[in-house]
């Protein structure tokens, strides 16, 4: 069964098969089952699905649930942010800097604007001779520093290594491809005091989409493979899918007027050519075979799910070392909460990879 199918049979299953089960686990077999709600199949192969209650996933842990409920409910009426920093992650990143114990600078590599964050108690013995370079997430269009700092701060701690985050060009003011050339500037320079092999580069969102779009930009320029990428919350090109459908409601609180079908909904793509490998470089098998090792990340309620297993399978057939992890009942960016028992579960897997694929 291929993933779209999968995911449309998941939706049919949730409106169909899953009551009467729930129905016959508590006990009542001998009751009447209330009365199925239609599913209509149009000959196009679109499903008209009824309403539907969806609990949380038994799957989550209670801090989980707990989470969710918060995020779903601050989706509905948004906090206010200031100063790059929306409203719902300002208790998370105040968390953060009480938390991990790091030294940040605020610095300018290659004439590019960046943070650095080391450990206070120093970088690791492993880690002396590598460096991790996070892009941030927010649409390409903000969530400098808030995004930047969740993104960055954990690893930096719980791995103990030199993490730069980069205050890439965005939209509106600026077009691809900005950001592309930013991240390359500070890339380049990062090659003269470190390995190729020993810089890995991640991010979540607009941050994970650029990690794949930044490989496809040095490929082009002739700078060498980082050793690994961590494309998290985001494909590296594919935008749209059954998650459209099934996870940005049950994710985000609500439904978006025009699901998403293409990079140029992005003001910052909107001069771009969306069919060029370095804006979707899942437009090239050429291109992503060249990949380094890449770790995947995302939920079942990330929007970015579908465009996660799409990268996923593409980078397989490509050849290239794809690890796609997925947690149940969770939404887009989720490990923002440092906190929750999943998002320490995703950070253990992020170290344990780069560790692995950095150097070899």
């Amino acid at each position: 069964m291929s993933t779209r199918t999968y995911l449309s049979a998941l939706l049919v299953s949730a409106c169909i098969v899953a009551p009467a089960h729930l129905y016959a686990f508590a006990g009542q077999q001998t009751a009447t089952p209330p009365p199925q709600a239609k599913v209509v199949v149009e000959p196009d192969g679109t499903v008209e699905a009824p309403a539907r209650s969806v609990p949380l996933s038994p799957l989550l842990s209670p801090e989980g649930k707990q989470y969710v409920t918060e995020h779903l409910l601050d989706m509905l009426n948004p906090p206010p942010g200031s100063n790059g920093v929306p409203g719902f992650m300002k208790h998370y990143l105040e968390r953060d800097k009480e938390s991990f114990d790091l030294d940040q600078k605020d610095e300018t590599i290659a004439g590019v604007h960046v943070y650095t964050y080391m450990p206070k108690t120093g970088i690791g013995k492993k880690n002396k001779d590598r460096v991790l370079v996070n892009l941030h997430g927010g649409g390409f269009s903000g969530c400098w520093p808030g995004c930047a700092e969740l993104e960055s701060m954990p690893i930096a701690s719980l791995m103990g290594i030199k993490v730069i985050s980069v205050d890439y060009r965005e939209g509106p003011k600026y077009k691809f491809p900005a950001a592309s050339e930013d991240v390359a500037a500070v890339y380049r320079e990062l090659l003269k005091h470190y390995k190729a092999k020993n810089i890995g580069i991640y991010g979540c969102s607009a941050g994970g989409m650029l990690t794949a779009e930044s490989l496809s930009w040095f490929q082009s320029h002739d700078l060498p493979t980082p050793g690994a990428a961590g494309i998290y919350c985001a494909s590296a090109g594919n935008f749209g899918g059954d998650a459209s459908y099934i996870a940005f409601p049950l994710g985000e609180s609500r439904i978006p007027a025009t699901p998403p079908g293409g990079a140029n909904r992005l003001g910052y793509f909107s001069a771009a050519d969306q069919a060029d490998p370095l804006v979707s470089p899942l437009k090239s098998p050429e291109v992503l075979a060249k990949f380094p090792p890449t770790l995947l990340i995302t939920a079942t309620r990330d929007f970015a799910l579908s465009g996660a297993i799409d990268t996923d399978i593409q980078l397989t057939k490509a050849g290239v070392h794809s690890e796609l992890h997925v947690w149940d009942g969770l939404f887009h960016g989720f490990f923002y909460n440092a906190d929750v028992p999943e998002s320490k579960e995703a950070f253990a897997i992020m170290i344990k990879f780069f560790d692995k694929n950095l150097g070899s």
